[in-house]
């Protein structure tokens, strides 16, 4: 056993400090950023913000709502070969991610697809990214899909960053137990503050030209911009896009001046007894649920919420003089909030 003394942070622990700029309006700033991956040589240009890929926000018509907007969606494993071979064939699947697990159906459910159509870009979504087999799974995607961006998680430190970047993966997912719906952290008491866990695996990734995407832990836009700061390169949300016309969740309706109206959305994280009852037929006898599931307020088109998203990011660039999003991470101060650090050194 030890203890590790040094701070470790969440986005909930730091502010941005703002910085003398030459900037006159948020017209002025650019949010998308052209990213290298490693493995494959090709190039990517966008907003780099990805829906993640649980089912009720990683779905067909997230991704033709967010390609306007030039960010991406992970697609959900769960939808049948048919469908998917379908819409990799439309010009919004430009920006999307095929996810997958370690299970032998999805890679069988995968080379059904690919017999089919092409598969630019690979998600391997697992809970526990520290597992050999999982290093195993990436070297063997690599091998096996030599000209697909891949992006694997999940891990939180540098070491496995490495790993899984050195393995064939050009994007690493970072985070465990940070998301709004997931209870790892109650559950196993294992995890990560997401700010240090982002800083730490994006020097690690970069030190090899490798990319990180910040999973979960993002509640507002400013969590979002500190992300970026945080030196990710990608950011993945759930629950800020949960709600919306565009995902798969159920609607909760309420009678509302004598009006029937949809108020509220069922979202659940992808290990709660709600998708295992779902999809496995319940909770297996050697685990338990690390999820739970809420109703989130029901909010329309995600138009709106890319609006604010996007609007919240460029307004934090024109706070440090950031000119393009590939500048933040070098504009970024961030301060530690009093009351954390009374906590961290005891005042």
């Amino acid at each position: 056993m030890r203890i590790e003394n040094d701070p470790k942070l969440d986005f909930k622990d730091v502010l941005i400090r703002p910085k003398r700029s030459t900037l006159g309006s948020r017209a002025e700033v650019d949010i998308t950023r052209t990213l290298r991956f490693m493995h494959t040589g090709r190039s990517w240009t966008g907003f780099p913000l990805i829906a993640s890929n649980m089912d009720v926000t990683g779905t067909i018509g997230m991704a033709r709502a967010l390609h306007k907007h030039g960010a991406m969606v992970a697609l959900h494993k769960h939808y049948p070969a048919e469908m998917l071979i379908d819409f990799l064939r439309a010009p919004e699947s430009a920006n999307t991610f095929y996810a997958l697990g370690t299970a032998e159906a999805d890679w069988d459910k995968l080379a059904a697809v690919k017999r089919q159509v092409a598969v630019p870009n690979i998600c391997l979504d697992v809970a526990n990214g520290y597992t050999e087999k999982f290093v195993d799974m990436v070297a063997h995607a690599r091998e096996t899909n030599p000209d697909a961006v891949i992006m694997a998680g999940n891990v939180v430190t540098g070491d496995m960053t490495e790993a899984l970047i050195l393995a064939g993966a050009d994007i690493v997912k970072v985070g465990i137990g940070p998301g709004s719906v997931c209870t790892t952290r109650k559950m196993t008491g294992v995890g990560y503050p997401q700010l240090s866990a982002t800083i730490e695996c994006a020097d690690a990734a970069h030190g090899l030209k490798g990319l990180v995407c910040a999973d979960g832990g993002c509640t507002v836009p400013g969590d979002i911009a500190k992300a970026y700061g945080a030196g990710a390169d990608f950011v993945m949300l759930g629950g800020m896009l949960a709600g919306h016309d565009e995902c798969e969740g159920e609607l909760v309706h309420e009678v509302l001046d004598g009006e029937e109206r949809a108020t509220k959305m069922i979202f659940y994280g992808m290990s709660s007894d709600t998708a295992m009852k779902k999809y496995a037929g319940g909770v297996a006898a050697y685990r338990a649920s690390e999820g739970k599931t809420v109703e989130v307020p029901y909010r329309g088109p995600v138009d709106a919420t890319m609006q604010e998203i996007m609007g919240g990011v460029r307004s934090m660039m024109t706070y440090i003089g950031a000119t393009r999003l590939k500048e933040v991470p070098k504009r970024t101060t961030f301060v530690m909030v009093g009351a954390q650090l009374n906590t961290v050194f005891g005042g």
